[in-house]
C-alpha cells in the first residue's frame, strides 16, 4: 500500500528547498526579524489553501498578506511559491525580489524567453549553480535558450560533455536530437536520436513518440510503429492510446525552443516525482506549463502529484483541462480522471466516466479492465465478472502479462461463492506468472481458511512472503495458515508482526484476537476483537465480530477474513 506524504510537510519542504537556494545569496540577512503579518487572516487562509493544493486561493490570500507586510522574506517566499504553482503573472514580479533563488531565476528566464529576449534567458540559465537539484537541468535549459537565439552549434556543444556520462547520455542525446531536428540538421539529429533510443531501454509514451516521430518523418514508418508497439507492451495501459499515437507520428512533437524547455522541465519533474519529491516536481511542472501551456505531459504530471498529495479537487481540475486537448494521450487522461474520482469516493461517476471511454474506444479492453476493478472495489462482484469476461474474451493467446485479469476475476468469483471457478482462475494466473505474490497469497489464504491443502497453502504463502517480507497481509496469511495447522505460538508471533505492519486492518486484528483466545489470553483477545470493530470492517464481517464478542466461545474460534 502506498503511503501518501503529509501535504503540510511537503509545503514546508518546498520552502526549505527554496530557502536553501536563497541562503546562497551573500546579501541575504542571517538574522531575520520576527514574523509580523499585517493581515493574519489572509496569511492563515493562504497557508491553509496552499496546504490543500488550492493554489489560486493561496496566491490571492498570500499576496494580500504580503501587501500588508512587504518586508517579510518568509512571506515573500511563500507567496512566490503559491504564484508559481497557480501560474499567476505576479510570480515574475516576486521573482525579481529573490535574486539568489534558483526557481525565481528560472521564472525570470522563462519570462525573457517568452518575450524573445534569449540573451537574458541564456544569462540567467548560465548563472544557475551547477550543483544540487538543478545541476543536470541547467545545461538542458541553457542549450534550448541557445537554440532559441539561433546558435545550434553552441546548443549542441553545451550538451556534448554530458553525453559522456552513462547516466545522462540517453536524456541528453534525446534533447540534442530534438535541437538538431528543429534546426534541420538531419544527420546529427539521426545520430543523437539513435544514441537515445539505444540507451533509454523501456521508454515512456512521450519519449517513444518523439523517437517514433523522427523515424516516421524520415520514411521509416515500420520502425516508428515498432517503437510505439514496444512501449505499449511495456506500459499496457498505453495500449488504448496507441492508434492515436500512430496517427500523430508524422507531426514533430517539438516545434519551438520554448517547447524544448517545457520538455526539459517536465523530464526532471517526472524524475523528482519518482523520487517522492513531489513538491519540487510540482514547481517544475508549472514552469513547463509556463512556457508551453498546452503541455499535456506537464499537466498530467501536476495532476498526479496533487492526487498523491490528496489534493483531489486540484487534480481533477487539471485532468479535466488536459482531457480537452487533442493529444493522443487523452483516453489515458480520462481513465486517470476516473481513478481520481474513485479516490475522491465518487465511484458511481468514475464508473460512468470509464463506460464513456469504453464507448469512445471500443477496440480497447483497457476500459473494461478498469470497469471491472471499479465494480469490484464497489463490491458489485457480478458486474465485475461481466467486465472481466469481456476482457478475457478478447485475449487470443494468453501471455504472462495477462495474469492480472484472471486473478481479479478469481477474486470476484470467490466473493460471489463460485469457488470452483475462482480456484481455476487463480491457478490460471499462476500458470501465466508463477511467482506473483498476490496470487500465491490469495489462493494460499483461501485454502487455509477452508482448512484445505494446508501444507501446499503454507508453501505458497512462504514463497509470497519471501518476495514481500514486509507485506502485512502476506504476514497475516502465513500466521493464519500456521494457526489452522495448530501451531498457535508461531502463528501468534506472526500475527503480532502483521498487526504492526497493518495496524488499521480489521481482519488482521481479528486474527490476532483469535490467536490470543486460543492461547488462553482471553482479555487480550476481547480487546483485539473490539478494536477490529472500530476499524470499519465490512458489514458482514462486523456482524461476525459482534457475535464472536458476545458468545466468546471456548475452543475453536470462527475464522475471519
Amino acid at each position: 500500500m502506498q503511503l501518501f506524504r503529509d501535504t503540510r510537510r511537503a509545503v514546508l519542504l518546498t520552502v526549505c528547498l527554496l530557502s536553501a537556494c536563497a541562503a546562497a545569496d551573500p546579501t541575504a540577512s542571517v538574522d531575520q526579524p520576527p514574523l509580523s503579518y499585517g493581515s493574519s487572516g489572509n496569511y492563515l487562509a493562504g497557508r491553509f489553501a496552499l496546504s490543500h493544493g488550492d493554489f489560486d486561493t493561496a496566491a490571492d490570500d498570500l499576496l494580500h498578506a504580503l501587501a500588508a507586510s512587504p518586508d517579510d522574506s518568509d512571506l515573500l517566499l511563500q507567496a512566490f511559491i503559491a504564484c508559481v504553482n497557480a501560474g499567476k503573472p505576479e510570480a515574475v514580479r516576486l521573482a525579481q525580489r529573490l535574486p539568489g533563488n534558483q526557481i525565481a531565476q528560472m521564472v525570470l528566464a522563462n519570462a525573457a524567453a517568452k518575450s524573445g529576449d534569449w540573451d537574458q534567458a541564456m544569462a540567467r540559465f548560465r548563472a544557475l549553480p551547477k550543483a544540487g537539484v538543478v545541476q543536470f537541468l541547467q545545461p538542458l535549459l541553457l542549450a534550448w535558450a541557445e537554440q532559441g537565439a539561433g546558435d545550434t552549434e553552441q546548443a549542441l556543444a553545451t550538451l556534448r560533455p554530458y553525453m559522456d556520462n552513462p547516466r545522462l547520455r540517453s536524456i541528453m542525446a534525446l534533447h540534442a536530437g530534438m535541437i538538431a531536428d528543429l534546426a534541420g540538421r538531419a544527420g546529427e539529429a539521426d545520430s543523437h536520436y539513435h544514441i537515445s533510443e539505444s540507451e533509454l531501454g523501456d521508454q515512456s509514451p512521450r519519449s517513444a513518440l518523439i523517437l517514433a516521430s523522427w523515424h516516421a518523418r524520415t520514411g521509416h514508418l515500420a520502425e516508428a510503429e515498432g517503437i510505439l508497439s514496444r512501449m505499449a507492451a511495456a506500459v499496457p495501459e498505453a495500449e488504448i492510446a496507441l492508434p492515436g499515437l500512430i496517427a500523430s507520428v508524422n507531426k514533430r512533437p517539438v516545434n519551438r525552443a520554448l517547447d524544448g524547455m517545457a520538455e526539459a522541465y517536465a523530464t526532471f519533474a517526472a524524475a523528482l516525482r519518482v523520487q517522492q519529491t513531489g513538491e519540487l516536481a510540482m514547481v517544475l511542472s508549472r514552469l513547463a506549463l509556463d512556457v508551453r501551456p498546452d503541455s499535456v505531459t506537464a499537466r498530467l504530471l501536476a495532476a498526479d502529484i496533487q492526487a498523491n498529495a490528496k489534493n483531489l479537487d486540484t487534480a481533477l481540475a487539471l485532468l479535466r483541462q488536459a482531457a480537452q486537448s487533442s493529444d493522443p494521450m487523452v483516453p489515458l487522461i480520462r481513465l486517470r480522471h476516473a481513478a481520481v474520482l474513485e479516490q475522491a469516493r465518487q465511484t458511481d461517476e468514475a464508473i460512468r466516466e470509464v463506460e464513456r471511454v469504453g464507448r469512445d474506444y471500443p477496440d480497447s479492453s483497457i476500459p473494461d479492465l478498469e470497469l471491472g476493478d471499479l465494480q469490484r472495489d464497489k463490491r458489485s462482484f457480478t458486474e465485475a465478472i461481466t467486465a472481466y469476461d469481456r476482457v478475457i474474451g478478447r485475449i487470443r493467446q494468453p501471455s504472462p502479462g495477462d495474469w492480472g485479469v484472471y486473478y481479479s476475476r478469481g477474486i470476484a468469483y470467490e466473493r460471489t461463492g463460485q469457488w470452483t471457478r475462482a480456484e481455476a482462475d487463480f491457478n490460471r494466473a499462476l500458470e501465466l506468472s508463477p511467482d506473483q505474490p498476490a496470487v500465491l497469497n490469495y489462493l494460499g489464504y483461501a485454502w487455509a481458511d477452508m482448512g484445505r491443502n494446508l501444507d501446499r497453502a503454507r508453501e505458497m504463502i512462504q514463497r509470497a512472503a519471501a518476495r514481500r517480507p514486509n507485506d502485512g497481509a502476506i504476514t497475516d496469511s502465513l500466521g493464519w495458515v500456521l494457526f489452522r495447522q495448530g501451531n498457535v505460538p508461531e502463528a501468534t508471533k506472526l500475527l503480532e508482526r502483521a498487526v504492526g505492519l497493518e495496524p488499521e486492518d480489521p481482519t488482521i486484528t481479528e486474527h490476532l484476537g483469535d490467536a490470543y483466545w486460543a492461547s488462553d489470553r482471553k482479555i487480550e483477545a476481547q480487546y483485539q476483537w473490539r478494536r477490529a470493530l472500530t476499524l470499519n470492517p465490512a458489514p458482514e464481517d462486523a456482524a461476525k465480530l459482534e457475535a464472536k464478542i458476545k458468545s466468546h466461545p471456548y475452543g475453536t474460534v470462527a475464522s475471519g477474513k
